[in-house]
């Protein structure tokens, strides 16, 4: 969840955007966003997918880090 988290504050800053912006760009509300962004752990998949769309991104698996290979 981290890594979501700052892959998409890191992207919305780079591109000078507020949280406001991402969302009326996305589709998405703005509690939403704030959400997201705060690390919520429960959000809906297309929601998400529509943020990543913005920046050339889908949500895909990826392999489980191993407890004590971080």
């Amino acid at each position: 969840m981290k890594d979501l988290i700052s892959f998409v504050k890191g992207k919305r800053k780079e591109l000078g955007l507020t949280q406001e912006d991402l969302a009326l760009k996305a589709g998405v509300g703005l509690r939403f966003v704030r959400e997201m962004e705060q690390g919520k752990a429960t959000l809906r998949m297309d929601k998400v997918n529509e943020v990543l769309a913005l920046f050339d991104h889908q949500m895909a698996p990826v392999p489980q880090k191993m407890i004590g290979n971080e």
